[in-house]
């Protein structure tokens, strides 16, 4: 491969540096003279990986181009510009991208014009770039996390100067506002609250790719909140790498309690947020959750291992035994709270024994859901460069004692639903029945319901009549 110089590439070890440099706070989003109108009479399609800071992202990305003049497409076909917005969290996610940019090969080989663009967190690794650069050649444009506000210009240079663009910052990142957003939903939406993380558990890559911790002003994260509230959102989810230390880097004083109770008080009748770090989750968070009938008893908090020892060599900051102890506080202190983790299972020379603890930790827990993943290194970070000599077949014998765990505890906590009564704000139809109703309840349970004259985004009264592992079943009353 040989490097334009007009290329910018990844490079982790810069990614990494962390300084005391004050964040460049940015809030006017200006569209280049020459980008003006590039989009219109063309469409654009959008496909995102990963967790909801991307969807955000996706939002964001929309916006830009709708105020170029582009229109949205749900579908690839015969559209003018294919944005792949991707995620670095595991390997099968990288396997997917790479399919599904060479299942666009054939749109571009009818069309050499068509923009395929890669951007997100997997745009930030070495290894994934060079292999798109070398490989890929219907890839055109490629960024990063830290200028999404530049797509008008890289856009301008890919159609009409015909470059190829390779722009990708390793740096510590700025705060962006003002940017134009298209929200792909009408009554749930989420909310950054701050970007990057500063944690740097050694089998995460999310520090690298996204950058610094940098936390937005709580004036502006409450404008938007009180956007979102006139519009009538029936929900908002408040979004950070590590949402529980939000703040810290602007002010010590400033805290994720304060601000999730001034979110609160705008009056949305449902405020989620995800994700929370067991590390920084203090007594008064858990005390404005309990306080406040509009922030939903629903806590997200990963575990990864329940071994000391493993925690210790992840970075993680906690042992079992302090994680236990927050987990008490959240469920007495709650009232109906549910509780959903995280789990990596098979991380190096993860012993018998210590699995055994994790799998003590979930009895103890009985968590409703949780995300269990077998530990997948990525490239750059210290745990990639761990010796494991555990065996493939072993990792996936210990997920399927781990996933029968804890669906034997999440069934019986949905069975204890049968003959209740919920809430639930309406999605809409079921993703498998078009007959049937889909919504969540405030503990963020999936429920799948008939009725008559329903919408999007009304709260409904639903008999809940079937628990079922991942869902329930019932009938509005």
């Amino acid at each position: 491969m040989n490097k334009r110089p007009e290329w910018i590439l990844p490079n982790l070890k810069k990614a990494q540096v962390r300084t005391k440099n004050t964040i460049e706070r940015i809030d006017s989003f200006i569209i280049p003279e020459n980008a003006k109108f590039i989009g219109n009479g063309k469409k654009y399609y959008i496909s995102t990986y990963g967790c909801q800071a991307n969807e955000r992202d996706s939002e964001t990305l929309a916006g830009i181009l709708d105020s170029l003049g582009f229109e949205k497409s749900e579908s690839p076909e015969d559209v003018d510009v294919i944005l792949i917005n991707t995620c670095a969290i595991r390997q099968n996610a990288e396997e997917k991208v790479l399919g599904e940019i060479g299942n666009f090969k054939r749109l571009y080989r009818a069309n050499k014009d068509l923009v395929i663009g890669v951007c997100g967190c997997m745009a930030q690794e070495e290894g994934l770039v060079n292999t798109l650069l070398e490989k890929y050649p219907q890839v055109r444009l490629l960024f990063g996390t830290h200028n999404i506000h530049q797509l008008p210009e890289m856009l301008y240079s890919v159609m009409f100067e015909k470059k190829r663009v390779v722009k990708i910052y390793s740096k510590e990142g700025e705060v962006y506002e003002n940017l134009p957003v298209h929200r792909f939903g009408k009554h749930k939406a989420w909310v950054n609250i701050m970007y990057g993380c500063d944690k740097f558990c050694t089998y995460c890559i999310v520090p690298y790719t996204r950058g610094k911790q940098r936390s937005r002003t709580m004036d502006q994260i409450l404008f938007e909140v009180k956007e979102l509230y006139d519009q009538g959102y029936k929900e908002i989810t408040l979004l950070g790498q590590n949402v529980n230390a939000y703040g810290k880097d602007i002010d010590p004083n400033m805290n994720f309690a304060c601000l999730l109770e001034e979110v609160a008080k705008i009056g949305i009748p449902r405020i989620r947020f995800t994700t929370s770090h067991p590390w920084d989750f203090s007594d008064d968070m858990i005390d404005v959750i309990a306080k406040y009938d509009n922030i939903m008893p629903f806590v997200h908090l990963p575990l990864q291992s329940g071994d000391d020892e493993i925690l210790k060599r992840m970075g993680r900051r906690y042992t079992s035994e302090s994680y236990m102890e927050l987990f008490n506080k959240i469920v007495t202190k709650i009232d109906r709270v549910a509780v959903s983790t995280d789990v990596i299972v098979g991380f190096p020379n993860e012993s018998d024994e210590q699995f055994e603890h994790t799998l003590e930790i979930m009895e103890k827990c009985k968590f409703d859901n949780a995300f269990t993943f077998i530990f997948s290194p990525r490239p750059g970070t210290p745990a990639a460069r761990m010796e494991d000599p555990i065996d493939f077949e072993t990792k996936k014998k210990r997920l399927a004692r781990l996933n029968t765990l804890w669906n034997k505890y999440a069934l019986e906590k949905n069975k204890a639903y049968e003959g209740k009564v919920v809430k639930v704000l309406v999605d809409g139809f079921s993703k498998k029945d078009d007959h049937v109703y889909s919504g969540y309840t405030d503990t963020n349970k999936l429920v799948n319901f008939t009725g008559e004259n329903i919408q999007p985004g009304d709260f409904v009264d639903v008999l809940i009549e079937t628990g079922k592992t991942f869902s329930l079943d019932g009938r509005v009353v």
